[in-house]
């Protein structure tokens, strides 16, 4: 390993240069064929060491240059400048090492790496739906290079949001994925740094969400009043709202295999109050989404009608499965709506 002691001797100037400022010196005079060989001999703290003091390397006259790199006289170029210390020295670093390598020693990544963190944390928190919507309009490999870099169980609920005729290209080309260049780095970086700032103006303005919200808390009755109010200032309105809000009643539209991986969720007894009054159809919806043991034991308990029956004991067991339901689409692991089917004329 080469030590920087080795370009020891006395002072050559008013100004003594330091052993690093030496190496650098004797790098800079080298060219970027030779001094790009000798760079593996230096260890990473060396180098990092040598590239600071080339940045400010002061002008060195060629005598005491000489003086320097008596034993590479055959390699030394009279006249030399030294005046692009900073560029000179990143020439020759690009010769002897791979991109990533410089990269890493000239810090250029420092920031993107240090931001990445933070992207991919603000998308974690982001609508699967809405980045995937994002990402369908992107070219396949920064697709894979973005789904490659989100956390695990989020980036798979993006990937099922994007047409199936690309799924199978996309997580190729992620299984396949090479180092990034930092060209290619950067432009990703634009991409992400806008879906980020879309993700944050579709929550500002989500207004429609914070709505529907507020509605799921309600019952159906009151639910639907709302929406008739609403609707003769604005159909628009309703329009956004309806399709995010989500009752117990709304059962009726969800895909069987989503029912019954929600329903086998929630606790026999919560189920026997929400299904108490309701309509015939409300309750084979839920039976039949249940173990036929669970079912009988609800069936056995429904029969028996009870002494008096508490309307918010009802409305809070509905919630309960409705927020339940919320719950897990949210998470992807369950579908709230398919359309209803078109009602005979």
């Amino acid at each position: 390993m080469m030590d920087f002691e080795d370009f020891g001797g006395g002072a050559l100037s008013t100004k003594p240069l330091s052993q690093a400022e030496k190496a650098a010196a004797v790098l800079l005079a080298m060219g970027k064929g030779v001094a790009g060989k000798l760079l593996k001999y230096f260890t990473q703290s060396e180098l990092q060491n040598i590239i600071a003091c080339a940045q400010g390397l002061r002008s060195i006259p060629p005598d005491e240059l000489l003086e320097l790199v008596n034993e590479f006289e055959d390699l030394f170029t009279e006249g030399t400048g030294l005046m692009d210390n900073a560029a000179a020295i990143e020439d020759i670093l690009e010769a002897g090492l791979t991109p990533e390598e410089v990269d890493g020693l000239l810090g250029r990544r420092t920031g993107f790496e240090s931001y990445e963190a933070s992207i991919w944390d603000r998308l974690g928190e982001a609508d699967p739906v809405f980045v995937g919507q994002f990402l369908s309009r992107e070219h396949p490999q920064t697709v894979a290079y973005i789904l490659s870099q989100m956390p695990s169980s989020f980036g798979a609920k993006v990937l099922l949001q994007l047409p199936d005729n690309r799924r199978a290209d996309i997580m190729n080309r992620a299984v396949n994925m090479k180092e990034v260049s930092p060209k290619a780095a950067e432009i990703i970086e634009k991409r992400v740094m806008e879906l980020v700032a879309a993700v944050d103006a579709e929550r500002a303005s989500n207004g429609s969400a914070k709505v529907a919200e507020l509605m799921n808390e309600l019952e159906k009755s009151q639910v639907d009043t709302l929406l008739t109010s609403l609707e003769t200032i604005s159909k628009e309105a309703v329009n956004k709202v309806r399709p995010k809000i989500f009752l117990f009643e709304d059962l009726l539209y969800m895909p069987q295999r989503s029912r019954v991986l929600l329903l086998n969720d929630v606790a026999a007894d919560v189920l026997t109050m929400s299904l108490r009054g309701a309509s015939e159809e409300i309750k084979e919806c839920v039976l039949s989404a249940i173990s036929p043991r669970q079912r009988r034991m609800i069936e056995s308990d429904l029969a028996v009608q009870p002494a008096s029956l508490n309307p918010r004991e009802v409305a809070m067991a509905r919630r309960a499965v409705a927020q339940e339901a919320i719950r897990l689409a949210t998470s992807g692991q369950i579908i709230l709506k398919e359309e209803k089917p078109a009602e005979a004329a």
